[in-house]
Order: C-alpha cells, then structure tokens, then sequence
C-alpha cells in the first residue's frame, strides 16, 4: 500500500512541476491550489509514515520474539514467518536488527496465519551464518531465542530464507530510492511555491 502512495506523490510532485510554469489565465489559481494540496497531503503521508516507524511495533495479537545473542560478534538477524516450511510459503518478512554480544532485540511477529518462523543471522552483508526453525505451539507464549553458536539446521530452508531476505532487502532498497525522490522533488516544489509568493 505505501509503495502505491510513494509512487502517486512522486507523480503528483512531477506534475506540480510543470504547473509551476503555469503563472497566469483561468488555470493559475487551480494549479496553485493542486500544489498547495500536493505539498500538505505529502508532508502529512510522509510525518505520519515516519512516526508508525519510529515508534514501537507492538501489533494487536502478535508474538513477542527476543533475540539474544550470546556470539562474540555482532549478527545481523531476520525473522520469517512461515506458513508452510514444505512449500517454503512465506507470510512475512522482519528485519530485527543488528544485535551486538550480549544484547538482545525484541520484535513482534504476526501469527495468526502461521504457527512457524525462522530466525537468519548475517555475518556481514550476505555471509549467512545461522539459520533456525521455531514451531509455536501456543500463540500466548513469548518467544526467547537465545544464539549461542553458528548452525544452519537446514542447508535447503536457508536457501529459501537466503533469497527471501534478498528479495525484502531489494523491495526495501528499492522503496528508499523512490522515497529519496519523492523528498528532492517535494523540496524543490516547496520552494519554487515559497519563492513565488515572495
């Protein structure tokens, strides 16, 4: 849904653009109002989408996973909400973190769908060090997954979870590029409409 939005507020800055030359005849005063309305409707998306994120991901009905890790090196970790590990069916993607030694972080997995995840640690970018089944039984009981060594319990699943992590790092890379976007020409909107009215 937000990538839709992204995508119609960086159309929508394109043509506030060219409606920026419009200066004057019947049209000048719609196409400043559509400005005006494209610069609030932007800047209100955007501060709203950046307060979801920053604040604390606590989903009603969700499992709380705290990921501690006990490795002298910092791991890169990734949860995947699995529906079915047969078919390597994935519901969901999480980006934990990177937990330094002896620290731990806690994210909240939507389970309804699901009683399985996967946690994937990366050494680095894409040096896939450890990777884990978890079955939840009860979906009342918090998780604690506490990582003491390098495994891989499944050489095949790892492979899944491997491009499933590549394919939100890419959908994420991608986002921010459009995001990025719509930032440089919002700004360049809001400032050929400050500097008209002076």
């Amino acid at each position: 849904m937000m990538a839709f939005i992204v995508l119609v507020i960086f159309w929508a800055c394109v043509i506030s653009l060219f409606l920026s030359k419009v200066k004057r005849g019947r049209g000048a005063e719609w196409a400043k109002l559509f400005r005006i309305v494209t610069i609030v409707f932007s800047i209100s998306i955007f501060t709203y989408w950046f307060i979801k994120k920053s604040a604390v991901g606590i989903v009603e009905d969700s499992v709380a996973l705290q990921v501690i890790n006990k490795l002298p090196q910092p791991l890169d970790f990734y949860a995947v909400t699995i529906n079915d590990s047969e078919t390597g069916k994935v519901i969901d993607t999480r980006h934990i973190g990177t937990i330094r030694p002896e620290y731990y972080r806690i994210e909240y997995l939507k389970m309804e769908k699901s009683d399985e995840y996967w946690i994937v640690g990366y050494l680095g970018k894409k040096n896939l060090v450890y990777f884990s089944q978890h079955a939840l039984p009860n979906k009342n009981i918090d998780q604690i997954i506490e990582i003491r060594n390098y495994i891989n319990q499944s050489v095949r699943l790892s492979d899944l979870a491997k491009k499933q992590v590549e394919a939100y790092n890419y959908e994420n890379i991608k986002m921010g590029i459009w995001i990025t976007l719509d930032f440089l020409l919002l700004f360049l909107n809001l400032m050929l409409l400050i500097r008209n009215r002076k």
